[in-house]
């Protein structure tokens, strides 16, 4: 008996896979299919797991629902030879009302019988009328070129109605480009298949809404999987199993069992022993381009084995380089899985491969990955001598890093022989946070009896000052840096550095105008624009206008610097670290709340090792965001953390600032006792550092402040108008804008509570004055409902004032979007809406789930969103997170 070949088809090969109902809907890339209608064939091309598939799945369905005819053809290994391939190839045409003959030879395939099977399909579909699109799914298992004859000639004579969509992981081996020149091939590559961060967002919010990843655990998810969809999904699987390791986020890709196997088994088991060995050699290095591939391989076809791991899309991206031959990188966990099979094969050739890459890497003068690789490799004295021989000019920044895994290895006799290398490692421990390591260095260095006069002094004097600033002391740099004058060293650092510290300090001082004429002074060359250290300095000038309160001005200056970082070195570069601290606290004074935390999220660094006065007003910012975005309970448990941090570093100004934030939410909480403790632990600061100046002049005033809100609380009027007189006196001799209006503020509180309405409206009516000037918003709103309620109670009389009326009323809004966000009640509809929003549903797909119309969940996530006083469903979910409304 002869068996039918259409009865031994799989059948599950023409219908797609099912996807999870909590996989997230790729709009973006969903709306650039929706060209498919105007083109002939659309082309998919990723590397495994980056979701090709279930975006295919996913516009399937949207054009199911448009009524669209789709067919759709899953390809496996069994496919690669032409008879299998046309088999399938026409089972699938006939679910497109496309019938062919069963009797065409296909054993042998002229290009003659090719012709006539092309006719049957084109005429077979010119006959309907309809709209026809067929994908080809893993298109790449396909290796007979008469297969590939066959669908070349479909597309070079397919009528306007058959559109084809092929899905594969290295671009196919057709002819598109008379397509491409009249505008008929859609394509979408591997660059754009990853998640942005917003998808990343979504999926893991509905994959693991028990565990309520915070904005940090989540921007460090994205930047390790760089949005790759399967080694998220891995990601997942784990922490599900393992929640305790959300504590260890940053190691836990690469080591995932599950990952290591799926790189095994689905990347690396098919690739030829000669491409993989030359893969784990590469990725020893961050990035890498031919030659540095020739050197480390010894392969001198390296240019066509990258070209190769590129077109075959093996988790290899082409990146920006400084010379015309590309520069590549792995998916980092990718290179990670490669560089631990390399060290299982051969741990001695790991060494020898990073002393290569060492040695090119100075050669070129590329000095920050030459120090890393001279480091890693164990050649201690070569990395040192990398140090000693560059000039001056190729220094930044980004080598701090590779230089303090030196330096920690470095024997001290060594260092000493070495003087350029001394004074970086002075500078690399200062801008980590540890001047202690610098302060004992210069110690030995001036008990050696070694020369300061001239460039040496100079840079003593600069070391000095920066472990200073590392100490909190602000008013030494000025004794050190005033009227050194500009220097013309080659090095940025000592170039630019002196400047910036100075205007720090002169600012901390009060002298704010001495501050930006001494940036003035020294203006940053048009060469050095991008330069990190210049963009540094620049960061003090925004500074400078944070403390005395000009909030424009910084966000104007902010907001430039951190783009140009991030830009010019990097989103996790020293200059976008410090820039984006600054930028935090404006967008979270201006109540841009959701800015403030995506600038701030991740930079775990700003809270531990930077400048003492960046590091307090980042902790302070996260907190304020933390109280606003999660609870006061998480707010104070992140303050108790940062104050341990801060005595753990002799900073007694960030131990107060977190002490009293504590004793400010405390009492809004209505926690009197925990404040009275809170304070009864920085009282006794005040007379250490009554005669403070500079920065820690701060500190006597913050246990005022404190003091006066815990008088307010008790009633105990006197001490209030007491303590407040001398915060606003500080606050009026220093220029902080924001100090004098919180004390302001509260000390129109305590009169309105004596029934001094006359001096309560003057209070804020000189409040409201210097904030209009300054643009302030949440220094005022953070005071709570006892503000908000007497500028309500005094508008009618405020707003005389002409010039107050619009800031006023924008102010009392943004106090009623609290109010109502607070006290805001949804519906049994609303909830169900939210609990499939908080699925990472589309509205589309929650009006088929609640059966109900598009329009009525519009409509009802209007009404959330205004009830809730947000604008955006990630604003609306974290509040019903935040108030137990879903899980």
């Amino acid at each position: 008996m002869i068996m039918h070949p259409d009865k031994l088809l799989v059948s599950t090969k023409l219908a797609p896979p099912r996807v999870s109902p909590n996989s997230i809907p790729r709009q973006r890339l969903l709306e650039q299919l929706q060209r498919m209608e105007h083109c002939s064939v659309g082309v998919i091309v990723g590397s495994p797991g980056f979701g090709k598939t279930t975006l295919l799945v996913q516009w399937r369905q949207t054009m199911l629902k448009a009524r669209a005819e789709v067919a759709w053809l899953s390809l496996s290994s069994e496919d690669r030879h032409l008879a299998s391939f046309f088999t399938y190839l026409r089972a699938a045409l006939q679910q497109l009302g496309i019938d062919i003959e069963n009797d065409i030879p296909l054993e042998g395939a002229s290009g003659e019988s090719l012709d006539g099977l092309v006719a049957a399909i084109v005429e077979g579909a010119a006959n309907l009328r309809k709209q026809l699109y067929l994908v080809l799914d893993d298109y790449h298992l396909v290796s007979d070129s008469r297969s590939h004859r066959l669908v070349q000639k479909l597309l070079d004579h397919c009528p306007e109605n058959l559109h084809f969509v092929i899905a594969c992981r290295a671009e196919p081996p057709l002819s598109l480009s008379r397509l491409r020149l009249l505008d008929q091939v859609l394509e979408v590559d591997c660059a754009g298949l990853p998640f942005d961060l917003a998808e990343t967002r979504a999926f893991l919010e509905a994959h693991l809404a028990a565990l309520k990843l915070n904005a940090e655990e989540v921007h460090l998810i994205y930047e390790l999987t760089s949005g790759w969809p399967a080694s998220l999904q891995l990601i997942v699987l784990l922490l599900r199993g393992r929640p305790e390791a959300r504590r260890t986020l940053r190691d836990l890709g690469w080591k995932s069992d599950d990952l290591q196997t799926y790189l095994a088994e689905d990347v690396m088991a098919h690739l030829p022993a000669e491409l993989a060995r030359f893969m784990e050699c590469v990725s020893l290095c961050r990035r890498f381009n031919a030659a540095l591939a020739a050197q480390l391989s010894g392969c001198s076809n390296a240019g066509e084995l990258l070209q190769r791991l590129e077109d075959e899309n093996l988790l290899i991206f082409r990146i920006v380089g400084d010379d015309r031959q590309p520069w590549y990188r792995f998916h980092p966990l990718f290179g990670d899985f490669l560089a631990a099979r390399l060290e299982r094969r051969d741990s001695t050739l790991v060494n020898e491969l990073h002393l290569r890459a060492a040695r090119w890497f100075a050669e070129r003068k590329l000095l920050a990955e030459a120090l890393r690789h001279a480091t890693q490799g164990g050649d201690l004295d070569f990395a040192a001598e990398v140090v000693e021989r560059s000039a001056p000019t190729s220094w930044g920044l980004d080598q701090v890093g590779p230089l303090l895994r030196l330096l920690d290895r470095l024997p001290q006799e060594t260092l000493f022989r070495h003087p350029r290398l001394f004074f970086r490692g002075c500078l690399a421990y200062v801008l980590t946070a540890r001047p202690a390591k610098a302060e004992a260095w210069l110690e030995e260095y001036q008990r050696s009896g070694a020369t300061q006069d001239g460039d040496v002094l100079q840079h003593l004097r600069m070391v000095q000052a920066a472990i200073a600033i590392q100490r909190d002391c602000s008013e030494p740099i000025i004794e050190l840096l005033e009227g050194a004058g500009h220097s013309n060293d080659a090095y940025s650092v000592v170039r630019y550095g002196p400047s910036a510290m100075l205007a720090i300090a002169y600012s901390a001082a009060g002298r704010h105008a001495d501050a930006l004429r001494c940036m003035d002074e020294n203006p940053i060359a048009a060469a050095d624009r991008d330069d990190e250290m210049a963009l540094v300095v620049e960061g003090a000038r925004t500074h400078c206008y944070l403390l005395e309160g000009r909030m424009d001005d910084a966000l104007r200056i902010g907001q430039d610097l951190f783009s140009r970082a991030v830009t010019a070195h990097g989103h996790h570069s020293s200059s976008a670290y410090l820039c984006a601290a600054t930028l935090a606290v404006i967008y979270c004074e201006l109540d841009r709340i959701d800015e403030a935390r995506e600038v701030l999220a991740n930079r775990v660094g700003l809270l531990q090792w930077s400048m003492p006065d960046t590091m307090l007003r980042a902790t302070i910012c996260r907190a304020r965001l933390d109280l606003l975005q999660e609870s006061a309970a998480a707010a104070l448990a992140f303050l108790e953390r940062q104050e341990r941090h801060f005595r753990s570093l002799g900073l007694d100004r960030g131990v107060v600032h977190c002490l009293a934030e504590q004793v400010r939410i405390r009492l809004a909480e209505g926690d009197e006792e925990g404040a009275s403790t809170c304070l009864a632990r920085i009282a006794p600061l005040q007379a250490v550092y009554q005669d403070a100046r500079g920065f820690q002049s701060e500190i006597p005033i913050m246990v005022r402040l404190s003091r006066a809100r815990m008088a307010l609380a008790a009633g105990d009027h006197a001490v209030v108008q007491e303590e407040l007189q001398i915060v606003r006196d500080y606050a009026q001799s220093m220029a902080r804008g924001q100090f004098k209006v919180t004390a302001l503020l509260l000390s129109a509180l305590g009169c309105s509570a004596q029934r001094q309405q006359v001096a309560a409206e003057a209070f804020l009516v000189e409040a409201l004055q210097l904030g209009m000037r300054s643009g302030l918003v949440r220094t005022f709103v953070d005071e709570g409902s006892g503000i908000f309620k007497l500028l309500s109670a005094h508008r009618s009389r405020l707003v005389a004032q002409s010039d107050l009326t619009a800031y006023l009323d924008e102010l009392l809004a943004r106090f009623r979007r609290g109010e109502v966000t607070d006290h805001a009640t949804l519906s049994p509809r609303e909830l169900a809406i939210m609990q499939l929003v908080s699925q990472a549903m589309s509205n589309k797909r929650i009006a088929l789930a609640l059966n109900i119309s598009l329009e009525t969940v519009k409509w009802n996530l209007k009404n959330v969103f205004a009830k809730l006083g947000v604008s955006s469903r990630y604003d609306a979910l974290s509040w019903a997170r935040k108030h137990g409304l879903i899980r």
